[in-house]
């Protein structure tokens, strides 16, 4: 009985203190940021509440997406198209990952317009990103890593500089 009193006494607070913490690091990160879906099944709502219809349900764990507000444990969010809407912030991770843009790309060995492809990228495939330097990131699908430059998927800032 007296190491439930003292879980409760000391543990317990401590435990709310770090929860709390972690919330507020986790909302002092700037807006716009970029995630990632973590889930396969995702309900996109009209406003920050279960009780606001849902407006879209993505099906792709790893989807990137923008988040652009936030309000309590709600994120809104764009998605690659400019559907916009509410997802909880539990749903979504930091890891970053682009969509290839509307046509076939080239993932390159080096990141020159110029270097030679090593796999070819169909639009709507998702890559792990890497690290991301000046115009270009290094990217990963099902074990091909190479460069593809910024303005051929979505995901990343123009400016957004990511290392490894």
């Amino acid at each position: 009985m007296p190491f439930f009193r003292l879980f409760r006494r000391f543990c317990l607070p401590l435990l709310a203190l770090l929860a709390a913490s972690a919330a507020s690091a986790e909302e002092k990160l700037p807006l716009p940021r970029f995630a990632s879906l973590q889930s396969s099944q995702v309900n996109m709502r009209q406003g920050p509440g279960e009780t606001y219809p849902i407006i879209w349900t993505y099906q792709r764990a790893g989807l990137p997406v923008e988040i652009i507000e936030e309000f309590d444990i709600w994120r809104r969010i764009r998605d690659h198209d400019g559907v916009v809407g509410w997802v909880k912030s539990t749903l979504l991770v930091g890891k970053r990952n682009v969509i290839v843009r509307d046509q076939q790309r080239p993932l390159r060995a080096s990141a020159e317009a110029g270097a030679r492809p090593i796999a070819l990228v169909d639009p709507g495939v998702i890559l792990k990103v890497l690290e991301c330097s000046g115009d270009w990131c290094r990217l990963e699908v099902r074990g091909y890593k190479g460069w593809m430059m910024k303005t051929e998927f979505w995901g990343v800032y123009p400016d957004e500089t990511l290392e490894d």
